[in-house]
């Protein structure tokens, strides 16, 4: 590799960790078998990294989704459940589902690999109403009794916030739309899709912040 590929490639990786003081951001959504996370059981988790190009232009890099066991004792909501769809009890589901300390280090691991290799110090949560899917997270973390969490305890990315900044949109389906990207509603309420679309509503409004910022 020459100096000069090698200076281009350091230049890409340090562009995450300079633009928000070291945080490494990471789209997740849940879905759960309800809106209490200390009693309600979390059944699906999906998570979201980023990369740039020499640009600056951010964009998807990775995504990670797990099927999560209801943990003992675990609140099931029955309208909950109709409104995202999730059968706990589905043949194929229950052959898939992990455990939430398992799901939970799948995530983590991918995560922290991101995060070394752009020299980031800890991840930080995009969410759309984030407050809700960091919630279900460090319960889960508290319950796995998981001692290396790389998320920031309490900040987040609000792209409800974003959006309704950028585009006067605060539903994530019309944010989406409203940004140019793509909405498909059958696939919607699952955490691949939600956190995926999230991601691309973020690295829209970051990449035009960036052009009219002249970051």
């Amino acid at each position: 590799m020459s100096v000069e590929t090698q200076t281009l490639n350091d230049k890409v990786l340090n562009i995450i960790a300079n633009r928000f003081r070291g945080y490494f951001p990471v789209a997740v959504d849940v879905e759960t078998g309800g809106f209490n996370a200390a009693t309600d059981a979390l059944l699906e988790i999906a998570a979201v990294t980023f990369r740039t190009d020499a640009a600056g232009r951010w964009m998807i890099d990775e995504s990670m989704t797990r099927h999560v066991q209801p943990f003992e004792g675990a609140n099931l909501d029955q309208e909950a459940l109709e409104f995202t769809g999730i059968d706990p009890e589905h043949p194929f589901r229950k052959q898939i589902a992990v455990a939430e300390k398992d799901a939970l280090q799948d995530i983590f691991k991918m995560i922290r690999g991101r995060m070394k290799s752009h020299g980031c110090k800890r991840a930080i949560l995009v969410g759309h109403n984030p407050s809700f899917d960091l919630a279900f997270l460090n319960a889960a973390v508290e319950r796995s009794a998981i001692k290396r969490n790389p998320f920031h305890p309490f900040s987040t990315f609000d792209t409800v916030t974003l959006a309704g900044l950028a585009y006067g949109q605060t539903v994530l389906s019309r944010a989406v739309i409203a940004a140019g990207l793509e909405w498909d509603e059958k696939q919607a309420h699952s955490a691949c899709y939600d956190a995926e679309r999230t991601a691309e509503l973020f690295c829209n409004i970051v990449n035009q912040w960036g052009v009219l910022g002249n970051l």
